[in-house]
This record gives C-alpha cells, structure tokens and sequence, in this order.
C-alpha cells in the first residue's frame, strides 16, 4: 500500500473543504457551523455541559441518569486534578 492510499480525518476533511463542487457545500457549511459551535464553547465552557445534556437526550436517557452521568464527570475531574497537583504521575 502506498502512503497516498489514505487519510486521517483531518486530511479528509481538508480534502473536502477544497472540493469546488455544489454538492459539497452543504457538508461545508456543517463543516463551518460545527466549527463556530466548538469556538464558542471553547469561550464558555458552560455551552459545552449544555450540548452534552441534549445530546443525552436526544439518546433517550432520564434526567437522573444525566445527572449522575455529568456528577461523576465532576467527581472524576476533581480526583485527577488532585492527583496532578500532588505530582502523582499515570
């Protein structure tokens, strides 16, 4: 096999940005919203916490379980963080 026989995801999707064709404007586009959306949640991380519960959602899990879901998220954050300043190294 040859090296140019693949790409990774980002070089797929740089292949795709580059394509001058109609058909491939609406992935563009999504390509830009996603973008935008990521952006700002890099500003507010509070609007990613906020994707992450409708996603969920959208799943079809019960507020309780999200709930428990994103505490443990917070739980496990708190642990590592601790970890990281006790200079414990994984």
């Amino acid at each position: 096999m040859r090296e140019t026989d693949f790409a990774n995801t980002q070089k797929l999707l740089r292949i795709i940005q580059s394509i001058p064709s109609p058909k491939a404007e609406p992935f563009k586009q999504w390509l830009a919203r996603v973008g935008y959306e990521r952006m700002k949640e890099i500003a507010d991380p509070e609007l990613s916490i906020e994707r992450a519960r409708e996603n969920w959602q959208k799943l079809g899990h019960s507020e309780k379980w999200i709930q428990q879901r994103m505490t443990g998220q917070e739980t496990r954050n708190k642990l590592t963080d601790y970890w990281k300043e006790s200079g414990v190294v994984w």
